[in-house]
C-alpha cells in the first residue's frame, strides 16, 4: 500500500526554524515534493527533489530559506525551513510522482499525497 506520512509541523515564531519529514512506504519514485496550502489560497509548490541525480527545485517565495533533502536508506524526505515568515503558515503536504515531472513544483505530475501537517508562524 502506498503511503506518505508527514510529521514535524507545529507552531513557531517568526524567524524560527522547523524540519518536516515525510516517510514513504518504500515505493520507488521519480520525484518527491513539498507543497503547501494556506487558508483561502491555492496549493503551491514549495520544493522538489527529482531525477536520478537528486536535482532540486524551489518555489520563488522560499528560495534561500528552505532546503529539501532525502535519505533513501530511511525512505524519508525532509524539508528544512529556516527564517520562517508569517506567510509560510499553511498545511504542508508531501507528494510523490512515479514518473518524470516536467515541472517538479507543479502538482499535476504527482500521484500520491500525504495527509498534511500544519505549520503556523506567529
Amino acid at each position: 500500500q502506498v503511503q506518505l506520512v508527514e510529521s514535524g509541523g507545529g507552531s513557531v515564531q517568526s524567524g524560527g526554524s522547523l524540519r518536516l519529514s515525510c516517510v514513504n512506504s518504500g515505493f520507488s519514485t521519480s520525484s518527491m515534493g513539498w507543497f503547501r496550502q494556506a487558508p483561502g489560497k491555492e496549493r503551491e509548490g514549495v520544493a522538489a527533489i527529482y531525477d536520478v541525480g537528486g536535482r532540486t527545485a524551489y518555489g520563488d517565495s522560499v528560495k534561500g530559506r528552505f532546503t529539501i533533502s532525502q535519505d533513501n536508506a530511511k525512505n524519508t524526505l525532509y524539508l528544512q525551513m529556516n527564517s520562517l515568515k508569517l506567510e509560510d503558515t499553511a498545511i504542508y503536504y508531501c507528494a510523490a510522482a512515479l514518473s518524470h515531472c516536467y515541472d517538479p513544483t507543479a502538482e499535476y505530475g504527482y500521484n500520491y499525497w500525504g495527509q498534511g501537517t500544519q505549520v503556523t508562524v506567529s
